[in-house]
């Protein structure tokens, strides 16, 4: 008999991701917020109150948000990840919320409509593209009415992953349907090795 495929909940999950925090296996890690996620928070572009980063890993953006005056929320999948997350909060003595689960099962079932903003940085890309509506529902569910997703999808080009490779046509019909698409460009300030392949994105939730 031939085996069973995984479910999208059990591909790149708990077991593909733990490991790599443990053995350091994690060049995605930059070790600080992303450059056009800085910028769009000092721009107004994330709005104040309650913020969730789902795939945060060590917290580096979540961080720097709650270092800004954010309510910020982190979830990761992996323990190892939101352990990093903790002890950076308490090194810094800054509040940040951190919850070890699956944010689109998880969170989405203890938090619905409580955000009024969500980060998107290395999350969209690391979950099975199967899973990507389930994505775009949970998103809208987390977030108030005309609550903001802001950040960034990588358009890498490429087949496999993770990372997975996104398009700006995804994009688009993708989240057509529950937000509106205030900004879809490349990202004019990324990390150097990740100028050209990121797609920076507002889009504010409409139903």
């Amino acid at each position: 008999m031939a085996e069973t495929p995984p479910t999208p909940t059990d591909a790149c999950g708990r077991d593909f991701w733990s490991p790599l925090y443990r053995t350091g296996d994690t060049r995605f890690d930059k070790g600080r917020i992303a450059p056009p996620i800085a910028r769009m928070a000092q721009d107004g572009d994330i709005p104040r109150g309650r913020v969730l980063v789902p795939g945060g890993g060590r917290g580096h953006d979540a961080l720097a948000l709650a270092q800004l005056g954010f309510a910020v929320t982190v979830v990761d999948i992996a323990p190892e990840a939101c352990e990093a997350a903790a002890a950076a909060a308490r090194a810094l003595d800054v509040p940040l919320e951190v919850r070890c689960e699956d944010a689109l099962v998880d969170t989405l079932a203890a938090r619905r409509g409580t955000f009024d903003a969500i980060i998107e940085h290395t999350f969209f890309c690391a979950i099975e593209p199967v899973r990507r509506p389930e994505y775009v529902d949970a998103c809208a569910e987390l977030l108030r009415p005309g609550g903001v997703l802001a950040g960034l999808f990588f358009a890498l080009g490429r087949p496999g992953g993770p990372p997975f490779d996104v398009t700006e046509p995804e994009i688009r019909g993708l989240f057509g349907a529950r937000f509106a698409l205030e900004r879809l460009r490349p990202a004019p300030d990324s990390f150097p090795d990740r100028l050209g392949r990121e797609l920076e994105a507002r889009l504010v939730r409409t139903r």
